[in-house]
Formats: structure tokens, C-alpha cells, sequence
């Protein structure tokens, strides 16, 4: 149950629920008597449980509701209270309590206090007329039943009931069998009558939920209420009150917010004062009339607006039922439990990784499946389709130009309707990743949407919110081959109605495998800004007001949400077969090397956990080959000597790279010590540790890894255990903190070695490329743009004269954040041109180059490293000298 205390800000009054206490004589006593036996139900309940069980079948949450008492309350009687009174609810509730194992809601409590032989009571009842239309709940403040139960605990000092709130859902799950009819009776926020409520179970029956929440002592806020002095019926009031607002939010959480219609919500939008001032700066800048710009306004916030309706995505949940069972194989989901745990009473904001279109789709409607409320989602303008837009809008979509920059009034409009989501408890999904990732690492994150969510809640503090992580792993992409042709160098193809009609039945006819959808650590903003604004008072901030911590705040809350993300990982067959495969100059390998490596990556995995969130596929390395050929990622070529298993051609090993940066982040110590033994035989432990927590920080940027550099160190200590443990490394010496050693020549130790270190090989390379082109140009020479290009073209030849390599190798944005990280730890500097200064610092970088890559590498990107054109003039002052 959740806390008063977040219930109604303007009644200070309210009490929270307080959980009961250990049980008194009286309930040990009622406690060996043993619950009230289901089996001497009103034979009228038997008669009508036995009509109506045909129709109704039940999904109960939690699964186990006895687990919610604990065993010191097991003797205490238990009253049940329900957000309406109904008929059907009461027979629902008591055929819930009989399959859970619960004391029956239909015999009366001891005393029977409620005198009227039962065991639960409801906060409002149904219109009683049978063809009544729905309308609002009765005006009563209270209910009776909960007022005369309190006093019987007022009469009785030994009574101590326990009340647990039960919420029933009718038509939450819909199936390939549902019909459109059924979508008009299925749950919602109205307060219906019996014939409209008949109908509900008839259509919907079937799909029926009943959530149990933890049970609140009666004892205990009776106790209360006269140690505050309370008169009777205010107890009963803020009682009723409090379990009003928990239904709410259970209700909120299943089925979304009291939706207001489209034209409501815009109309909030525009009246709103930083909208009003925007429509009246725009009336000057046109030289018009306030009304052209109100117009340009409204315009705009019906351009962007979801119009969410309940049928359409119940009639899109029966579509899509179909299509996810034909074209994957399954689709996974763990860690939900604790989002569900958490959401009540939050305004959650979903913020997945992006790696394909699917992903709209496909979170919305496992929420919607799994009894949560699909969520607003901000989808690229570039989406709103000829019909397609339409359907997407009443899904829940609402649409972000891909630049606003430019219009003060669109970046006011839409600000506004963000605002107004956050306020009115709307949960909503977006990818700070700005786009759709190309290479399968998280990209850099981008603050627009956060900066907007968080002045949002800064602006009308009324509701927390809660950001949740999310990571989408997929074995197969339906758009890997525009990513092919993209990062080959070809440009993105516009989305068109005509395309995607071209594609859907190609999709229809693929098997995309697996897909994995893990829930990763919810984020809190309150504690967020807690920690890096304590100053702020939790008073509202101003939209005009720009806090110096505010933007602070908004990158810690970036990096967080994508480290929890990775936090959040699934390692599927794909994934391990791609650091494999892609270790080698022909994307091939044995067979027998090639389980050892599988099984090798598994060991660290388990031995070595990244998180308690990641998960692992459960194949054994035979079954993920297996896996891998039949899918056809996997060639194999028959040899007398011994199968090869291999990627067919260049095209597939770039796609297969996509699958290996998925889970990068997952092996980087592991890769760090493979790395440091690539060209060294023998380092010291205290070598490989100091090394590490050098290069740290850049990889730590650019992965998005949890640890600091202690705790970077602990980790790269307990993987060398394990590599000595596998036979990879031993130790030959403790002196200098130990002595480690690989095997010499070309054993399959040191083959697999280099392999688990291969990816982690070529993000320093790329590292060694900057420092190259700086040091080679000199300081003052170039601008870090300049210096992005100029890397870009070094590592575009590095390509061309080795093995081919990664696609991300020659990526600006990698270049770009590495730069970024020089600068933030002040290793390069701007002058007063803005051009890059340096010092004899990164010499330090040069020396541990040279232990980490070969000499021969070294002298080529050193060659291939290129100067600027022209060179600005020496100062006088060096002229002179």
C-alpha cells in the first residue's frame, strides 16, 4: 500500500498506513483455529460462481498473494476492501480467494462487526439501475461498512483486522480470438452500470485480472487516529481517502491516466503564459496580428499531439499477436516484477536503447500485455505517415520535428505538451539516443527530451518520476541491410507509406529469432536531484529560471540512464558468436576453437558478473553453434582435418559486428589484460592495474561502465584470477605484486587469449591515432574538429591497408568523445584561438602505447597520421628564438 504521505499535498493531515504489529493472544488463538473454510460459501455464491465460471478466467498478481502476509499475521482476520462494490467483483474476489488459498470474502469476520456476514467492504457502489448509462460515484465521503469496522476495533482492544486492498480488472489481456465488440466493454476509468458490467464479463471475462496489495492493520490506524486526537468519522474519512488514491494508482498503472481528449490537452497547451508569450513574440517577428500566430501555434500542437484511443490499441494488441509469433521466436521479458513494484504513484518515463523501428511496437504492447498501461511515446516526425501516422497518433505517438532550432515557438509548443504530460501523469517513452544505432553500441546521449522532462516536474513538483531503463537485444535486425548500405556510405532512405508497404510482407515471410527485453535499475529523479542540486528546496522553478544545476543534473541523469541500460544487457548465441568469430583475419575458426572460445566468454560471465540484471543465454556452446547455422549466421565448410565454421562474406561479418558491440561493455576487463599481453609475454600485475586505470576514463566514456577506477582495478584483479584459473596466464613471480605470464609461441591458450582481446585492441588504436595527429602537428596547430577529421582519415587508411574493421573504427563521433575526455581531464586545452594545446604529458600516452601495440602498427599509424595543409604562422616570440 502505498504511503499517505504522497497522497493529497494540500491535507498535511493524512496519516500513513502503518503495517501491522506482532499478534496479540486473541489473534494466536483465531490464528490455530485456522482461516474460514472456503467450502461453506452462501449456496448462492456456489450457484452463481458455478454460472459465471465458464466466462471468467483469472490471472492473479502477484502470483503467490499469501506471501504478502507475513507469518505472524496469519491468524488475524482479514477483511478485504474493494475500489466498488458489484456482484461480479464479489464473486471474482471470492473465487481469487479460493484458487489463492485465501480466507473466503463471503463468511463473516469473527463478530461478524460488518453485520452483514461477510468479510469485505467497497468505497462506492455500482448505479443500481440494470440499463443505468455510467456516471460519477456516489457523493459519500466515506464508506459505512469501513466506519462501523473501525469501531468495532474502538470496542474491541483484542480485534485487529488486517485490510488488503484487492483491485479487479475486467478485459485486460486480449487474444487472437477477441473481437472489436469487446474492445467497447473492456476496462476504463467510468463507473459502469450492471448491464454494461454483464456485457464486460461475457466479451471479456476471460481476460480478467485481480491484483492483491500488501494488507494495512485496522489496529494500527485506529491507534493512530487517537493519538492524534481524531474524531471517528475524520479517521474514516482519511482512511477512505487514502485507499481512493491507491486505487487510482493501481488503476493508473494498469490502464494509464483518466485520458483527456486530444482537444483538451492542446487547449491547456496554448493557454499556457511561455506559450502566450511565444505566439506573442512570433505576432511581432511577423509583423502580424496575434491571431495568424495563434493559429501558427495551434498548427503545431496538432502536428504533434498523440489522440490515444483505448480500441485502437487493443485492436493493434490483436494484430500484433500474430505478427510477433511469426516472424520470432520468442520474446523474453525480465525484471518487469520490479517496475511494477516501483511505477505506482510515478510518472515513469520508459528510455529504451533504439536499434530498430520494432521497438515502438514492441515495448508497447508487452506493457499493454503484461497489464501496464502502454506509454506516450515521442516518435520522429519522419514517422507521421499517410495513415501510418494516424494509427501510431492513436496508439499513443506523439511526433518531434528531427531540428527545432530556428522556432521559438515550436520548441515553446512542444516544451509545453511535455509539461503537460509530466504534470497530468501521462508515462511516457523516448530514446535519448536521438536516433536508431548503426553499429549496436549505445550512442552518445542527447538532453533535449530530458532537459524538457525535467523542467517539466521542476515547473509543477506534484508527481515523482521515475526513469526506467531499457534493453532491447534482438539476433536478427529487419533493417540490417539499410544499416549495411549506410555505413558502407550510401544516405538514409527517406521513410515513405509505399516502402513500408513494399516491406511487409519480406518481414512477414523472415524469422528474426529471438528477442530479449530486460527492465534495467529505475532511476528516481528526487534522488538524482538529491545529489547534484541539494540546493533546490523542492519549491517550483520558473520556466524563465535557468539554475546553474540544472544542466549538471541533466548529463548525470543522461549517463546514468544509458549505464543502466548496459547494466541491463542479454548476452544472446548471436552476441557470443560475433566476439568469436570476429576475432580472426577471415571471420573463421575451428570448431573445437570455436566452443572453447564460446565456453570461454560464458565462464567470465558467470564467474564475473557484470550485473544482477544482465542475463545469459542458457545454450550450451554446442547448441549455440547449432543455433547460429541454422539461422544462417553460421557457415561451415567440411575439412578431413576438422570442420571451419565461418561468416560468409564481408557484407555478413559487418552486420555480425552490430551483435558483438551489443555486449562490449560486458568483457572490457577481460579484453584490457588480453590487450596487455598481445605483444608482451611477461608484465607485472601493478603494470596491467596502472595501465588500466590509465585508459579507463575512455573507455569508461565511450561504454558507458558503471565502476570508478578502484573499482575498475578490484575487477581487472579478480579477471586475472580467473584467466590463471583457465590456464590463459600464470604466475611466475610475486615480487612487484606479482609477476603474470602468457604461454609462448601459438598454443590455444594464446589463441584464445588474443581473440577475447581483439575488440578492445582497436578502440585503442584508435585512441593512439589522436595522440598521433596532435603530436605530429604540434600544439596551437588545429581546432578539435579539425582534429576529428584529420583522425577519421588516418583510421579510414589504417582500414584500407590491414584486416578490415569494425565499422565504428573510423567513427567521427567516436574520435569526437575521446577528444571530449582530453579535454574534461585537461590532458589538451583550447587557446585563445581555439586551437589545441598540449603539453609533454601525453608522452605518457606514447610510452603506454607502446606496450599495449605492436612496433609495426605503431610505425604505420605514426606514417599514415596526416598534417594540416597550411600551418599558422609562429608566434613572434618563437620566431625569435
Amino acid at each position: 500500500m502505498p504511503k499517505a504521505a504522497a497522497v493529497d499535498e494540500h491535507d498535511p493531515e493524512q496519516p500513513e498506513l502503518p503495517m501491522a504489529a506482532p499478534p496479540s493472544a486473541a489473534a494466536a488463538e483465531a490464528r490455530d483455529a485456522g482461516p474460514r473454510p472456503s467450502a461453506h460459501r452462501p449456496w448462492w455464491a456456489r450457484l452463481l460462481g458455478q454460472l459465471m465460471a465458464p466466462w471468467v478466467s483469472l490471472t492473479i498478481e502477484p502470483k503467490s498473494p499469501k506471501e504478502h502476509i507475513a507469518e505472524e499475521w496469519h491468524g488475524r482476520p482479514v477483511c478485504y476492501v474493494l475500489e466498488d462494490y458489484g456482484l461480479s467483483n464479489a464473486l471474482i474476489l471470492e473465487r481469487a480467494c479460493l484458487e489463492s488459498g485465501l480466507p473466503s470474502p463471503l463468511q463473516p469476520l469473527p463478530g461478524d462487526p460488518l453485520g452483514r456476514k461477510r468479510a469485505y467492504v467497497a468505497l462506492s457502489r455500482r448505479n443500481a439501475g440494470a440499463l443505468a448509462p455510467a456516471g460519477p460515484p456516489s457523493a459519500k465521503t466515506h464508506s459505512g461498512s469501513l466506519a462501523r469496522l473501525l469501531d468495532a476495533h474502538r470496542v474491541d482492544p483484542d480485534l485487529d483486522v488486517q485490510l488488503v486492498p484487492v483491485s479487479i480488472f475486467v478485459g485486460r489481456a486480449p487474444d487472437r480470438s477477441s473481437g472489436w465488440f469487446s474492445v467497447l466493454f473492456s476496462e476504463n476509468w467510468t463507473l459502469v452500470g450492471r448491464f454494461r458490467r454483464l456485457l464486460a464479463i461475457a466479451l471479456n471475462g476471460r481476460h480478467t485480472m485481480v491484483r492483491f496489495s500488501p494488507p494495512v492493520s485496522l489496529r494500527g490506524i485506529v491507534s493512530e487516529g487517537q493519538n492524534e486526537g481524531l474524531e471517528p468519522e475524520r479517521t474514516v474519512r482519511k482512511l477512505s481517502r487514502v485507499l481512493r488514491t491507491h486505487f487510482r494508482r493501481i488503476r493508473a498503472a494498469v490502464i494509464g491516466p483518466d485520458l483527456s481528449t486530444r482537444r483538451m490537452l492542446i487547449d491547456r497547451v496554448l493557454a499556457a503564459d511561455p506559450v502566450k508569450e511565444a505566439i506573442a513574440d512570433q505576432a511581432r517577428r511577423d509583423s502580424g496580428d496575434s491571431a495568424e500566430a495563434w493559429k501558427k501555434a495551434h498548427a503545431m500542437a496538432y502536428e504533434i499531439a498523440a489522440d490515444y484511443s483505448h480500441p485502437v490499441v487493443r485492436s493493434a494488441s490483436f494484430l500484433l499477436t500474430p505478427v510477433w509469433n511469426r516472424i520470432y521466436r520468442g520474446v523474453l521479458v525480465h525484471h518487469l516484477d520490479k517496475l511494477k513494484q516501483d511505477a505506482p504513484g510515478f510518472e515513469v518515463v520508459y528510455v529504451p536503447c533504439h536499434r530498430s523501428h520494432l521497438d515502438y511496437l514492441l515495448l508497447s504492447y508487452l506493457l499493454y500485455t503484461k497489464g501496464i498501461v502502454p506509454p506516450h511515446i515521442a516518435a520522429g516526425a519522419n514517422l507521421n505517415l499517410p495513415v501510418v501516422g494516424t494509427i501510431l497518433r492513436k496508439g499513443g505517438a506523439f511526433f518531434l520535428r528531427r531540428s527545432i532550432r530556428g522556432s521559438a515557438l515550436y520548441s515553446a509548443v512542444f516544451s509545453e505538451y511535455v509539461a503537460q504530460l509530466v504534470a497530468g501523469g501521462y508515462s511516457i517513452e523516448y530514446f535519448i539516443e536521438g536516433g536508431r544505432s548503426r553499429t549496436g553500441r549505445l550512442l552518445p546521449p542527447k538532453g533535449g527530451m530530458l532537459v524538457m522532462t525535467v523542467r517539466g516536474f521542476l515547473r509543477q513538483p506534484t508527481r515523482p518520476v521515475l526513469f526506467q531503463p531499457v534493453y532491447i537485444g534482438y539476433e536478427k535486425l529487419m533493417e540490417g541491410t539499410s544499416y549495411l548500405d549506410e555505413l558502407s556510405g550510401k544516405p538514409k532512405e527517406k521513410e515513405s507509406i509505399w516502402q513500408l508497404l513494399w516491406g511487409i510482407p519480406k518481414v512477414l515471410r523472415s524469422n528474426f529469432g529471438q528477442v530479449v527485453v530486460n527492465f534495467g535499475e529505475s532511476i528516481k529523479l528526487n534522488d538524482l536531484l538529491s545529489e547534484h542540486a541539494p540546493e533546490w528546496d523542492g519549491r517550483p522553478v520558473d520556466e524563465d529560471d535557468k539554475p546553474q544545476w540544472l544542466s549538471d543534473t541533466v548529463d548525470a541523469l543522461a549517463e546514468k540512464i544509458q549505464i543502466n541500460v548496459n547494466r541491463a544487457a542479454d548476452v544472446n548465441p548471436i552476441n557470443l558468436l560475433a566476439l568469436a568469430l570476429l576475432s580472426t583475419p577471415k571471420h573463421a575458426m575451428g570448431e573445437a576453437d570455436l566452443l572453447a572460445q564460446i565456453a570461454l566468454s560464458k565462464t567470465l560471465l558467470a564467474e564475473l558478473p557484470y550485473s544482477d540484471r544482465v542475463t545469459v543465454t542458457p545454450h550450451t556452446p554446442q547448441e549455440i553453434v547449432a543455433h547460429g547455422e541454422e539461422i544462417n549466421v553460421l557457415e561451415r565448410i567440411a575439412h578431413p582435418l576438422g570442420d571451419v565454421l565461418g561468416v560468409d562474406g564481408e557484407d555478413k561479418a559487418v552486420l555480425l559486428s552490430y551483435f558483438r558491440n551489443n555486449v562490449l561493455h560486458l568483457f572490457t576487463a577481460a579484453s584490457w589484460i588480453a590487450c596487455c599481453f598481445q605483444h608482451n609475454r611477461r608484465m607485472s600485475l601493478a603494470g596491467v592495474l596502472r595501465l588500466g586505470r590509465s585508459v579507463y576514463p575512455f573507455l569508461q566514456a565511450e561504454l558507458f561502465l558503471p565502476w570508478n577506477e578502484d573499482e575498475f582495478s578490484q575487477r581487472l584483479a579478480r579477471t586475472v584470477d580467473v584467466f590463471v584459473r583457465e590456464g590463459l596466464l600464470e604466475r611466475v613471480s610475486e615480487d612487484d605484486g606479482g609477476i603474470l605470464a602468457r604461454n609462448a609461441g601459438q598454443t590455444d591458450e594464446v589463441f584464445r587469449l588474443r581473440a577475447i582481446g581483439h575488440s578492445l585492441q582497436q578502440a585503442f588504436e584508435r585512441y593512439y591515432i589522436a595522440i598521433s595527429v596532435l603530436v605530429k602537428n604540434g600544439p596551437g596547430t588545429m581546432s578539435a574538429g579539425e582534429l576529428e577529421s584529420l583522425c577519421q582519415l588516418a583510421a579510414q587508411r589504417l582500414s584500407l591497408l590491414y584486416a578490415p574493421a569494425a565499422p565504428e573504427f573510423f567513427d567521427k563521433t567516436l574520435f569526437r568523445g575521446f577528444i571530449q575526455k582530453l579535454r574534461e581531464l585537461k590532458l589538451v586545452w583550447p587557446d585563445s584561438q581555439g586551437k589545441l594545446a598540449f603539453d609533454q604529458r601525453l608522452d605518457t600516452w606514447a610510452k603506454d602505447a607502446k606496450v599495449i601495440l605492436g612496433r609495426e602498427l605503431r610505425h604505420t599509424i605514426e606514417k599514415i597520421s596526416p598534417e594540416m595543409a597550411v600551418k599558422p604562422a609562429a608566434p613572434e616570440s618563437a620566431r625569435a628564438d
